[in-house]
């Protein structure tokens, strides 16, 4: 990695951890949510020891470092240590300022949304806040085609009830519950995109004059796929191809205006990976 890069990495990492660490201080912890992960179970914590969110945060992560070590490798884990701390830090600083709403719901969707922001763009730049984010990543080494939003969600929940039980306030839980959703919801919009792509399907007699329209007008990739029809035995070209979800209904009248007898299916992608989308290897979190 060269002198750029680097720097780059971790201005990033840097960033995204006081976005971390100001959902927790500033919204989160203020309002008596614990909405999961390891940030969730410090604020619980928190309420039953001395030691401030942060701090907690760090020592938490001890025993899940280790983890990180042995799968990942210390080249990993350097950058996640330098997260955990500026997310520690950040986390003890805000705790210290007014918060910026005392409504719950403020709290637990704007707090949702800067936690979510953080720990997403910590991953995309190959390193994570720690806690969760970490087991997350073991688990997406053993199954990859989860979605880490979803996973979240899974363990938030856990945590989520024993805040409940801490705190002993139904209205916690709910909140928590609503901050939870808001971080997966977010979580996976940093890390995977809102690809918004139709995939189309064209059963034409113009095939011909469809594809090189959509070609010339769209710039959009057209692959053929040979069908044979069940009844008539006629072979007939099909028109595949998957365009951003604003160019569907150009698709639609290049269609009906070379032949509007023609048999379209449309149907929504949620992931594209390949040329004019995103990497496959670069972006499956």
């Amino acid at each position: 990695m060269g002198y750029g890069a680097f720097v780059k990495k971790y201005a990033v990492i840097t960033g995204a951890c006081i976005l971390f660490g100001a959902g927790i201080g500033l919204f989160i912890d203020p309002n008596n949510l614990a909405p999961g992960g390891a940030s969730g179970l410090c604020i619980i914590l928190s309420r039953l020891v001395p030691i401030e969110t942060g701090t907690l945060f760090l020592l938490v992560n001890i025993p899940i470092i280790g983890l990180g070590i042995w799968k990942f490798g210390w080249k990993f884990i350097l950058s996640t240590l330098y997260a955990i701390f500026v997310s520690s830090m950040a986390t003890n600083y805000f705790d210290t300022l007014e918060p910026l709403t005392r409504e719950p719901l403020l709290g637990a969707v704007f707090g949702g949304v800067l936690v979510a922001s953080g720990i997403g763009l910590v991953m995309r730049a190959g390193a994570t806040t720690g806690g969760t984010d970490i087991i997350v990543k073991c688990l997406k080494l053993k199954k990859p085609y989860l979605k880490t939003g979803t996973i979240f969600l899974t363990i938030d929940s856990v945590i989520i009830g024993i805040g409940g039980i801490v705190f002993g306030r139904i209205d916690s839980v709910l909140y928590s519950i609503i901050s939870a959703v808001a971080t997966s919801f977010m979580l996976d919009i940093v890390l995977y995109g809102r690809d918004g792509a139709k995939m189309i399907y064209i059963i034409s007699n113009a095939p011909v004059n469809i594809t090189e329209r959509l070609l010339k007008e769209l710039n959009v990739g057209v692959t053929y796929l040979d069908g044979t029809g069940a009844y008539r035995k006629e072979q007939k070209q099909v028109i595949f191809c998957v365009v951003k979800k604003q160019s569907a209904y150009k698709v639609e009248e290049i269609v009906k205006q070379e032949d509007d007898s023609a048999f379209m299916i449309i149907s929504s992608a949620t992931e594209i990976y390949g040329e004019g989308y995103k990497s496959y290897f670069g972006e499956k979190l």
